[in-house]
């Protein structure tokens, strides 16, 4: 049948979800338009006109013009939504606030060590739906999946994982109720058949957990005996924690022990996300460039206990506590903050009664001052960007900034 078709946002997923659709039997002779807000600030105003329209995760699920379309009875549906319907095999969804791509990255890696045949996909890497027909056959699929991904889905994997889930993306969700809403349709819609498993400690991940139906698997990483933190490569408590969930994920699938403190005490971590960058005499820098919460930073000052640290901090707010800084200073002690961005004034009334704050200009300023800071310190010293903030003001995304970031410690001499 032959219906008018809308893909709202082009970016990665758009791009994927157009060549899906042209090849795809059930939409044959259907006409696919882009909307993206790159054509200009009316790129909504015919929403109303399309039969079906595949919201991209970057395009705010409450957008008024799309809450209009939905009252009158425009269907929507996403890439991450088709995949759920068309795939037909098993999938481990895992979500939370940070330490998704961690998590599932490790846990691929472990059931691949395994010699299972696995598909990684949603939020990190390719989209899940570039992985439909491809003629591959997968023992499970393990999908990223964020509140953005999760919003209008009605569907939900074999196997839910929930993290640590606090307060984000304020910026794009109405409210917290709804960004913990959206996350609890990762087991919303499993059947009894099912599995969800979440952290016994984190109270958000547990209340997410219990709108599933399906049998419910509380991990407790103080109990954990298999591997502990000094073993990893990876440093902070919370990739120890994520660890931990990883592997209790892969011991329920039957994975040999041995296999998974293989995997983990071999892992070197992702890029952007507390990623070693170089030493430099007695420097060593750190680019965290992945935290855009200061939940995230809060646990990047707390992962280097006993040694001296220099904090690189700012950009766009996308949240309205930065409390987690706050105590998080007091608790591990620090040797100067440097502030750029635009929320820098922000975080510097946050940090000012805890250490010696310097606020700069932009990226290369804060690092040349972090560098004169480090060697007045003397000894051992972690310089750790860990900007707590959207990159949004200055770059493209977190990972151009970490790039940046990477770009210019690679210059410094001394």
């Amino acid at each position: 049948m032959k219906r008018k078709l809308a893909i709202l946002g082009f970016g990665q997923e758009g791009k994927s979800l157009l060549k899906f659709l042209r090849r795809s039997p059930k939409f044959k002779g259907s006409k696919i338009h882009i909307l993206d807000k790159k054509d200009g600030k009316d790129y909504l105003s015919q929403v109303f006109s399309f039969d079906l329209i595949f919201r991209s995760p970057g395009v705010p699920y409450n957008l008024p013009e799309l809450k209009s379309a939905r009252r009158r009875g425009v269907e929507f549906s996403s890439g991450t939504k088709i995949f759920f319907e068309e795939y037909g095999g098993k999938i481990i969804g895992i979500t939370g606030t940070k330490g998704k791509g961690t998590t599932s990255t490790l846990l691929c890696k472990i059931l691949q060590a395994a010699g299972k045949k696995v598909l990684l996909a949603g939020n990190i890497g390719k989209p899940a739906i570039d992985f439909l027909k491809n003629g591959k056959k997968y023992d499970w699929a393990i999908l990223e999946l964020s509140s953005f991904q999760l919003q209008d889905l009605n569907i939900s994997p074999t196997i839910a994982v929930v993290l640590d889930v606090f307060p984000d993306h304020q910026d794009a969700h109405l409210n917290l109720k709804e960004y913990y809403e959206a996350k609890a349709n990762i087991g919303k819609y499993q059947g009894k058949s099912g599995r969800v498993f979440f952290f016994l400690d984190d109270k958000n991940s547990g209340k997410i957990a219990s709108k599933s139906p399906a049998r419910r698997i509380g991990v407790n990483y103080r109990k954990f005996k298999l591997f502990n933190p000094q073993e990893l490569k990876i440093p902070g408590l919370h990739n120890f924690r994520n660890a931990v969930m990883a592997a209790n994920v892969a011991f329920s699938l039957g994975i040999a022990a041995k296999t998974i403190k293989n995997v983990v005490t071999r892992f070197r971590g992702l890029e952007h996300r507390l990623e070693f960058v170089k030493r430099i005499g007695r420097l060593n820098f750190f680019n965290d460039s992945a935290s855009t919460n200061p939940h995230t930073t809060a646990a990047a000052i707390g992962s280097f206990p006993g040694v001296k640290k220099i904090l690189i901090a700012g950009g766009r707010d996308k949240v309205d506590d930065y409390s987690p800084i706050q105590r998080a200073l007091k608790k591990h002690g620090i040797h100067a903050v440097i502030l750029f961005g635009e929320n820098k004034h922000r975080l510097q009334r946050v940090a000012r009664d805890l250490s010696k704050v310097k606020l700069a200009g932009n990226l290369k300023t804060a690092v040349r001052m972090a560098v004169g800071e480090a060697k007045m310190a003397g000894g051992e010293v972690c310089v750790v960007f860990s900007p707590g903030s959207a990159s949004f003001d200055m770059f493209r995304n977190y990972a151009h900034r970490g790039e940046e970031f990477k770009k210019l410690v690679k210059k410094i001499r001394f």
